[in-house]
């Protein structure tokens, strides 16, 4: 059975037809909030560029050259980092420090600061290509008051790597006709499989942050070795 049939709503390809003459809108509308809004950390964005791109050259469903589509892209991922900074930055702490369990724990926050300490700028672009990282890294930059001209010039780097760079893959895609006839048939099936490994990612993650945020609480200092008789 054609997976569109059991879930039409999770097809890019049924997202991008649906919005007529806004498709286009829409596609950007969906990669900002995927990267700038703490609630599209499950919606199909990999997918949804490389369909883009796809149905860019088999179908010219936009009615743009696939370099302006691919730039729209792209500045809609690009200032969705940035609004997802921003929110890190003026009200991030709050909503992290809220609960001290979970995926929003304080635990968390100062992770995931070591990791931008660690790794730098390039956690920005490396956060693009995993989904679920790619929503939370630029709330966790403005957490981490990482400085905004720098983390803006490696949220530019990403946004075109992925946003611009995913949309010509897809319509490169479109040159190779056992390659596009592969991803049209089966693109249903490939988006199912990310959000079921996106979701089961995300609660592996919650319930593992959970046990040991109670192992803290257990044992506040776990450094600390209790003397014996």
């Amino acid at each position: 059975m054609h997976a569109a049939g059991l879930i039409p709503w999770l097809s890019p390809e049924n997202i991008i037809a649906a919005a007529g003459p806004w498709a286009l809108l829409v596609v950007c509308l969906v990669i900002f909030a995927e990267t700038g809004l703490l609630i599209g950390f499950l919606f199909p964005g990999d997918t949804l560029l490389v369909i883009s791109g796809l149905l860019t050259k088999t179908t010219d469903i936009f009615g743009l050259n696939i370099w302006i589509v691919a730039l729209l892209i792209a500045l809609a991922a690009f200032v969705g980092g940035e609004v997802g900074y921003y929110i890190g930055h003026k009200g991030g702490p709050r909503v992290f420090e809220r609960r001290e369990s979970g995926l929003f724990s304080r635990h968390n926050v100062e992770r995931t600061n070591a990791f931008f300490e660690r790794y730098g700028g390039m956690t920005v672009v490396l956060a693009r290509f995993v989904p679920v990282v790619r929503t939370f890294a630029p709330v966790a930059a403005g957490v981490g008051h990482m400085p905004w001209r720098r983390y803006s010039l490696y949220n530019l780097i990403g946004a075109l790597l992925w946003g611009f760079g995913l949309t010509m893959l897809g319509y490169g895609i479109g040159f190779i006709p056992v390659i596009r006839d592969l991803v049209t048939k089966y693109i249903e099936l490939i988006l199912i499989g990310v959000v079921v490994l996106t979701i089961a990612v995300t609660a592996w993650h919650y319930v593992r942050e959970r046990a040991k945020a109670r192992r803290e609480a257990a044992d506040p200092t776990p450094g600390e070795t209790t003397p014996r008789d």
